[in-house]
């Protein structure tokens, strides 16, 4: 493809050619002046480019001189238009930038036929400034796709499958590469699939709207996704079953056998991790790291059994430092005033923060005043990583 900067160029060379019938092979210096004019053009409106990228948009040199190879410009007046208007929708200059770096071209497009509509889309189907800010910040392709054969359809197919254009907006803000997706190629047979094997479109819709992306993936691959789980053991009608196949979709098999070999370090055996998993198939979602950081606190600095977590495998889907690690510091606080007789473990991690608060801090406060700044204390304690500090200090 020309670069439409050189057309003034390719009408000279069609007039010469016509009027002098091949002029080239009379007069060869005429082809190489008309090459280098060319090439002169070209590198002029590159270095423009480049400079515009650099200084503007604050690219570095490389990735600036790359995306000049997709667009090239001689002028800013375009450019700067499509800057500014990302600038007064709420973009920030490194989100525009990174949009930039994805789809280049947009700094040559046309704000009225290019990105408007596709925005005023999306604000029709009640997508707020928001939301839509997000889908395109992570899916700046949307901003080249035609909203008439690809957009439209493919949102009116999720707003279908979801029974609602909010839902889909949500799903969207959650997955924005949900479009452009082959839903008849990708997702409708998968849901068929969890269908023909009872599992209640209720339960799919829901988790669906949570995880988007599991069902997109080619239908052999996801039947034997399902098989696999439903040969374990779960139960098609119980949200589980979906969780555990969402699981086997986002986790390589890989990843799965490292996991293992950490909770074996702790003192599972492959038994009693299956027996935990499918109790709560998220037991295998966190990374080793996550594993081995919940382990070692609950262990080795609170000292509770290993395998108590194996019966509560829900616990490592909690946050560390905003649960798991205030909770038992301060729980260990009113085991030391003997206000509570043990640490149940289930009750202590396995409620909700409202019903924590109700029954180890304002049940006894009357008692001990303090107790409620003691939490707090607790809190930013261990959102600030303190405690990790704390105890690689004491290891050495």
């Amino acid at each position: 493809m020309f670069n439409p900067y050189s057309k003034n160029i390719i009408d000279f060379f069609k007039l010469l050619y016509n009027v002098t019938n091949n002029p080239f092979s009379n007069n060869p210096s005429l082809f190489f002046t008309i090459r280098s004019f060319s090439n002169a053009s070209l590198d002029q409106s590159r270095s423009f480019t480049v400079s515009y990228l650099t200084n503007n948009l604050g690219f570095s040199p490389e990735s600036a001189l790359k995306a000049s190879k997709c667009v090239r410009f001689k002028t800013p007046q375009n450019a700067d238009t499509v800057i500014t208007f990302l600038e007064k929708y709420g973009f920030s200059d490194t989100q525009i930038r990174k949009i930039i770096e994805v789809r280049p071209h947009l700094l040559r497009s046309d704000l009225e036929k290019t990105i408007l509509p596709k925005i005023h889309f999306f604000q029709s189907k009640g997508g707020a400034n928001p939301d839509i800010s997000k889908l395109l910040l992570h899916n700046p392709r949307l901003f080249s796709h035609s909203l008439k054969k690809l957009i439209i359809p493919c949102f009116n197919q999720l707003s279908s499958f979801l029974q609602s254009d909010s839902k889909a907006i949500i799903a969207l803000r959650r997955n924005p590469f949900l479009i452009p997706c082959n839903f008849d190629v990708y997702m409708l047979p998968n849901v068929k699939t969890l269908l023909d094997n009872g599992v209640p479109e209720s339960n799919i819709t829901m988790m669906f709207n949570y995880h988007p992306r599991a069902f997109v993936m080619s239908p052999d691959q996801f039947k034997e996704i399902v098989k696999d789980v439903k040969e374990m053991g779960f139960n098609p009608l119980l949200l589980k079953f979906l969780h555990a196949v969402i699981l086997f979709r986002k986790v390589s098999k890989s990843a799965m056998e490292g996991k293992f070999d950490v909770y074996k370090k702790w003192g599972w055996s492959d038994e009693e991790i299956w027996k935990a998993f499918r109790k709560f198939p998220g037991v295998l979602e966190p990374s080793k790291e996550k594993i081995t950081a919940m382990m070692d606190f609950l262990v080795n600095e609170m000292g509770f059994e290993s395998l108590i977590i194996a019966n509560h495998p829900s616990i490592v889907s909690r946050s560390l430092e905003k649960l798991i690690v205030p909770r038992a510091l301060f729980a260990r606080e009113l085991l030391s005033k003997g206000l509570i007789k043990d640490l149940r473990f289930s009750v202590v991690f396995g409620t909700s923060e409202k019903v924590f608060v109700q029954r180890f801090v304002n049940k006894y406060k009357d008692k001990a005043p303090e107790l409620l700044k003691l939490y707090e204390e607790k809190l930013e304690f261990a959102v600030r990583g303190e405690y990790k500090s704390n105890r690689a200090s004491c290891r050495t």
